[in-house]
């Protein structure tokens, strides 16, 4: 069977490392083994337990469907006869042994607190980091810890973004409810599919909300290259939907006045390509005192 290369990345830290890692030990060894990738193969959250991958965990799952891991728990490799390492591109291969030979004899505790001190943006949500810093250490954590909380509107697209860096733009613009104006939340891209995301967001306490009355149907949506289709697609969208539709609109009002910092998502990066600005504009012509950001 056929790896995908970030695969093989881990199955090679785990079997560089001995072949069974807890789960804590094995996420804090691949941060710091990507933080010296000249192209990263994982991005990270700050997270209960500081840097965490979801894509590192789902390729766990799907390692473990495929025979090449064997416990739930931890990080173990099955019987195999396979060097893991050997299939890495050159400068990952030698960047792996130097970095065996710096990390083989660190303590969980002590790869947390290298963590914590070196890259400390990842330890602001850490439920653990009391355990691991002084008092004048932990005080700088939370000096990191994202505090604006003017009311604004956020609109943010997924394209060309992994779920990771998707979620610490809304970490680090304090969001604090995600609403999701697609008609139909679903993504061939891993972590953007409504449940998913769902789940994602509100372990790092973002609050998820589906408007599927605020979408627009897939198969208007097909055939558009140019600037000029795209517009022509939000007109219409305009005067058929949006406009009928002003019961969501005031709900996300509603939203900004309780919990003020509020984004809406969709697929596209470029917010002029994409039908979530119309719906920012219309909650600003309801309100023209909340500020608008595209992220």
């Amino acid at each position: 069977m056929k790896l995908i290369y970030r695969k093989r990345v881990l199955l090679a830290i785990t079997q560089s490392f001995g072949g069974e890692l807890s789960a804590t030990h094995f996420q804090k060894l691949l941060f710091l083994f990507t933080e010296r990738q000249v192209k990263k193969n994982y991005d990270f959250v700050p997270y209960r337990f500081g840097c965490f991958s979801f894509q590192a965990m789902a390729d766990k799952s799907r390692l473990m469907k495929d025979g090449f891991l064997e416990d739930v728990k931890n990080w173990k490799i099955t019987s195999c006869d396979m060097n893991f390492a050997s299939t890495l591109n050159d400068l990952d291969r030698k960047e792996l042994t130097k970095f065996r030979t710096k990390y083989h004899n660190f303590s969980t505790k002590e790869l947390i607190r290298e963590i914590y001190l070196t890259y400390p943006y990842y330890a602001i949500n850490s439920e653990i980091a009391e355990k691991y810093l002084d008092v004048k250490e932990g005080e700088a954590i939370n000096k990191l810890k994202p505090n604006d909380v003017k009311t604004s509107l956020f609109t943010i697209g997924y394209e060309g973004r992994t779920l990771e860096i998707y979620l610490n733009l809304l970490i680090q613009n304090n969001i604090k409810v995600l609403c999701d104006v697609r008609k139909n939340p679903l993504s061939m891209k891993y972590g953007f599919s409504k449940k998913t995301l769902q789940n994602a967001c509100e372990t790092l306490n973002i609050k998820y909300i589906h408007l599927p009355e605020l979408g627009i149907e897939s198969r208007k949506r097909q055939n558009l290259k140019t600037q000029c289709d795209y517009d022509s697609l939000f007109q219409d969208y305009e005067k058929t939907v949006l406009h009928q539709q002003i019961k969501a609109i005031t709900f996300i009002i509603d939203l900004l006045n309780n919990y003020n910092r509020v984004a809406l998502t969709c697929f596209e990066y470029s917010p002029r390509r994409c039908h979530r600005t119309r719906v920012a504009n219309a909650v600003h012509s309801l309100d023209e005192t909340i500020p608008l950001k595209h992220l």
